[in-house]
């Protein structure tokens, strides 16, 4: 049921950014306006339609988000992050160190101006 909800919920939210960007800017937001020109699609009966669809669309919209919502709390109900912590041991244990090696440390004191070589222990 959520899987086809969340298909109904991606289809109607790619149909909105299409019939979005179909619509004339009215307000220049952006400083693009649409020119005049006439066409199919710039007549204000063709705005009027397309903002009916985006409206339609919208509501589509927020009802599967609310749905979806709503369909996430009931399967999580009674299980919480902070339960499942409670289930965990409260010690961690502690990671012993291997003994350190200076075969990758730079040569100290006298042996400063030897030639760097590794040990063959």
């Amino acid at each position: 049921m959520e899987n086809v909800v969340l298909t109904i919920h991606l289809l109607l939210a790619l149909a909105l950014i299409g019939v979005v960007l179909m619509q004339r800017s009215e307000g220049g937001g952006l400083g693009m306006g649409g020119g005049g020109g006439g066409g199919a699609v710039s007549g204000r009966a063709a705005a009027t339609a397309l903002g009916k669809v985006t409206w339609v669309l919208a509501i589509g919209f927020i009802t599967t988000s609310i749905t979806l919502t709503i369909l996430a709390a009931q399967n999580a109900a009674g299980s919480s992050v902070l339960d499942r912590l409670g289930d965990q041991p409260a010690a961690v244990e502690e990671v012993e160190e291997a003994p350190a090696t200076d075969t990758l440390l730079p040569p100290s004191g006298a042996d400063a101006d030897a030639p760097l070589v590794p040990r063959a222990d």
